[in-house]
């Protein structure tokens, strides 16, 4: 098998991991972790109030979820450097 149809097998691969899922449960709600955490902390203790508030908070949930994709970009991208990097030392020695 050559290291073209390697790579595009593993892409199909890739694809069908991300888009299976959605088919299987078709009635999920796909809600964040902190809003699950928030409603489990109300069912058990009805009269929890926050020790603290932010410091800031986005003006909607577009900008929010803009600020954590940009995160995630920005991490994987030092991964991603970082991995190349090393590959590329090892292959000059």
């Amino acid at each position: 098998m050559s290291t073209a149809q390697k790579n595009f097998l593993l892409f199909l691969i890739v694809i069908l991991l991300a888009i299976v899922p959605f088919f299987l449960h078709r009635s999920a709600e796909f809600a964040g972790a902190d809003d699950r955490a928030a409603e489990a902390v109300t069912q058990i203790r009805p009269d929890y109030h926050p020790w603290f508030k932010p410091v800031w908070e986005p003006p909607s949930g577009e900008v929010e979820t803009f600020l954590f994709a940009t995160q995630a970009a920005i991490g994987s991208g030092i991964v991603c450097y970082y991995l190349g990097y090393s590959k590329g030392r090892k292959q000059r020695e």
